[in-house]
């Protein structure tokens, strides 16, 4: 993640409802000297033991030290005494089902690493982000960008569950020598739908067009209520014009009492003929297509769009909202894309940056844009992100202090 991180901790933990049954794990990486959270992921892995599990949140601990502080001494702190033992060459690995994934992790680790074991109580974070994965609040990496005004990200359905460190109090740095007023985007994901939940490729006007399903819709309702403190602050509600983001954009509307209009630049990124299908069916059907979207920006499935593409209206449409709200407080209603590329753009991140973020449907993400623009200049941002849905307008990160 930065050359200035010289060691690192990966605390991670796994988990199977059942043992087994539905398992998934936790991971969370620190800069050792300052105890700053990196990244973090929470993810499911369908139906496995414990032990898998906790062999599962090792091995994606050890990708986050390598996408985001390579070349980092690593120190990992686990409360599996199996992994632990094992893993430090003490304990003999006899399950066959654990020597595929101790190979893998031994191959993720370099050179020098180190395993401790410490007690459960000292391991709250990853068993928080594994049973957050288990139940359905979180997918996904978290990361945490250093030098590009996010401070720290969390999510305020995780604090509930548990006091969150100290360091992942999210906090976002104001421009008080700014002669303007932010222009602030309080930008959220639409709820679920039928493709949501089934994990297919959704896009744009051009797709099938889901509604919201009745859970996406509590989604949002819950998402809007959390907001509603700075309902008078909100001078509009902006929406992707798919129908998945109006029905959205129309349910925190009405819990704002605020107006809605549409910008089609925000819309979904176009699919083309993946739409519809799992990325495990893209993968058999069209195996050379993906492989090429995914190695480049500028690559599309047939009849779709390229992030190329998609960043260009996006930011497109961010420069219409500036201009026409700019020093007020807008809702954003959109979508994964459109939401990742305005991060990316947010944060000066290269654009494949998309490809490290994770938004959980209904979350909220908070960018404010201080002055620029007028002059040529670009525009200085903050941001913070509460990436899962809001549990009560008084959990975690109050919105009547943003």
């Amino acid at each position: 993640m930065t050359e200035s991180v010289r060691r690192v901790v990966i605390e991670a933990d796994g988990g199977s409802r059942g043992n087994p049954g539905p398992a998934g794990y936790g991971a969370v990486l620190r800069d050792a000297d300052t105890d700053r959270v990196l990244a973090e992921e929470g993810s499911t892995i369908g139906r496995a033991t414990n032990n898998v599990a906790e062999y599962s949140g090792l091995i994606a601990g050890l990708r986050l030290a390598r996408d985001h502080a390579a070349g980092a001494e690593i120190e990992v702190r686990m409360d599996s005494k199996l992994v632990v033992e094992q893993m430090s060459g003490r304990w003999k690995i006899k399950h066959p089902d654990m020597r595929p994934l101790a190979a893998e992790a031994a191959a993720l680790a370099p050179a020098g690493t180190s395993y401790t074991w410490i007690p459960r109580e000292q391991n709250k974070h990853a068993d928080r982000l594994a049973n957050e994965a288990m139940d359905g609040v979180r997918d996904g990496v978290t990361v945490a960008v250093e030098d590009s005004l996010i401070e720290e990200i969390e999510s305020p359905a995780a604090a509930a569950a548990g006091d969150p460190p100290a360091s992942m109090q999210a906090q976002a740095r104001g421009w008080s020598a700014t002669s303007h007023e932010p222009t602030t985007l309080i930008l959220v994901r639409h709820g679920v739908t039928a493709h949501t939940v089934e994990k297919r490729f959704s896009g744009g006007l051009a797709s099938a067009n889901p509604p919201l399903s009745d859970e996406g819709r509590e989604q949002v309702r819950t998402t809007a209520e959390w907001l509603a403190p700075i309902a008078e602050k909100v001078a509009v509600v902006i929406a992707s014009p798919v129908r998945r983001t109006r029905e959205s954009a129309e349910i925190v509307a009405e819990v704002l009492g605020a107006g809605l209009v549409e910008e089609p630049g925000f819309a979904e990124m176009e699919f083309g003929i993946w739409d519809g299908m799992t990325f495990g069916e893209v993968a058999k059907a069209h195996p050379e297509m993906l492989d090429a979207w995914l190695g480049s920006l500028d690559a599309a499935p047939e009849g779709g769009e390229s992030f190329r593409i998609v960043e260009e209206r996006v930011l497109a449409g961010l420069q219409r909202v500036l201009a026409e709200h700019a020093g007020k407080t807008v809702v954003v209603v959109s979508h994964v894309t459109p939401i990742k590329t305005l991060v990316s753009h947010a944060v000066n991140a290269p654009l494949d940056a998309v490809f490290r973020m994770e938004l959980t449907p209904a979350s909220v993400t908070v960018v404010s844009f201080f002055g620029g623009g007028a002059d040529g200049d670009e525009p200085r941002t903050s941001m913070r992100l509460y990436n899962a849905l809001p549990p009560a307008r008084d959990a975690f990160a109050d919105p009547t202090r943003w």
